[in-house]
């Protein structure tokens, strides 16, 4: 068993020395550990045909015959160019690991790392609900997510937090940042108009990616990885969101202490919650069981209990060639729940009574507030399911 050192980083490079053979006294306790014994790095193996070729050199030198990727959908992107580029003379196996719980597994199975990641950060927001209750302060906290609010959802709906922004909720393919602004002061002046100036917005940092870059404060350069993604760390989010949040609020006639809060690194090396630790033990075995099967070319899932490949070509999006991206479905009863408990405004809001009430907490006129918030409330309506009765 080699282990190879950070990843895909050193085959591009036809470098054999970054490796480690594994012996059972180097594994069998690194499943109570965060983090990864092997190290990571964000290298795109198939980032040109020179590149993937390289790779598959080096693995060959090497003498691998087995190659076990574990990661989220770039990695998985990169083993299914070295599937299609070896057809079996190396089998491939991936296993879907993301916080951002982003990889389309069957049955809508989590990805390891999610849970861990909603556990540590649900206990982060506590303890900012407790210090926003105990100041009289407002937190945005912006959170993992790169185009998915799964994270971010599940850890305002685990923490109870006052309420998520997450990209999924907003209609159309881009929108204002002035959306995402006015639906934390929206909730900012519901939850005045209830007797109380303190609150939590959770909010996904993926919402960067569909609004206009220009809405945003000036940065250090921002930079882009390997698979061409923004390095979305060296975007200012938070600080935008505090500030325009902050601007919008005055504007209105309302006081607010609002502070912002990143939640990010501290949430990927956490020690694994036990669900991660069963479940992670389950996926390598069934990677290694595929392997010596004869099978190459799969990303391993569980679906009713039982190991289940899934082809990598069938997770390749068409129409951009990558593999495909779950987002968070907001016509489920389970978004509908989260939905349910958050502090924001709805469309009953802007009609009376409660219209009035909310009103009353601005310097606005019931219309005035209508008007201003029939924007935001339009574009972020919930699509309520249908529930199917079986008789």
């Amino acid at each position: 068993m080699i282990g190879l050192r950070e990843g895909y980083r050193w085959l591009v490079e036809g470098d054999t020395s970054h490796t480690v053979e594994l012996q059972i006294r180097d594994v069998s306790r690194i499943h109570f550990t965060g983090g990864s014994i092997l190290l990571t790095s964000r290298t795109n193996p198939a980032r040109d045909e020179q590149s993937l070729q390289r790779v598959v050199d080096t693995l060959t030198t090497l003498g691998v015959r087995y190659l076990v990727c574990i990661g989220g959908d770039d990695t998985t992107y990169g083993a299914a160019m070295i599937a299609e580029r070896t057809q079996g003379r190396i089998g491939v196996a991936t296993v879907p690991k993301t916080i951002d719980n982003d990889v389309p597994l069957p049955e809508n199975a989590p990805t390891f790392g999610f849970e861990t990641a909603r556990s540590v950060g649900a206990l982060i927001v506590e303890s900012l609900m407790e210090d926003a209750r105990t100041t009289g302060r407002w937190y945005v906290a912006v959170t993992m997510g790169r185009k998915a609010g799964a994270l971010a959802l599940a850890m305002c709906k685990s923490a109870g937090a006052t309420l998520a922004v997450i990209p999924e909720e907003f209609h159309g393919v881009n929108f204002e940042l002035s959306l995402a602004v006015d639906t934390i002061v929206g909730a900012i002046a519901k939850r005045r108009s209830m007797g109380h100036d303190n609150g939590v917005a959770v909010v996904a940092e993926g919402i960067v990616e569909r609004i206009d870059s220009a809405a945003l404060p000036a940065g250090p350069a921002i930079q882009s990885d390997a698979y061409g993604h923004v390095s979305l760390a060296d975007i200012p989010l938070g600080m935008a969101l505090r500030d325009r949040v902050r601007a919008a609020l005055k504007e209105i006639g309302v006081a607010g202490n609002v502070i912002a809060k990143d939640i990010g690194y501290e949430l990927r090396c956490a020690k694994p919650v036990p669900f991660d630790t069963d479940y992670t033990r389950t996926l390598g075995y069934g990677a290694v069981r595929y392997l010596l099967g004869g099978g190459s070319g799969a990303l391993i899932a569980i679906t009713s209990g039982r190991v289940t490949p899934i082809g990598l070509a069938d997770l390749l999006d068409p129409a951009t060639g990558r593999i495909r991206v779950r987002m968070v479905d907001v016509t489920t009863e389970s978004y509908q729940v989260a939905r349910s408990y958050m502090i924001r405004l709805e469309p009953r809001d802007l009609e009376e009574p409660a219209l009035s009430l909310i009103a009353a907490c601005t310097k606005l006129t019931a219309s005035e507030f209508k008007a201003h918030f029939q924007a935001t409330v339009t574009a972020t309506a919930l699509s309520r399911p249908t529930i199917q009765i079986k008789t």
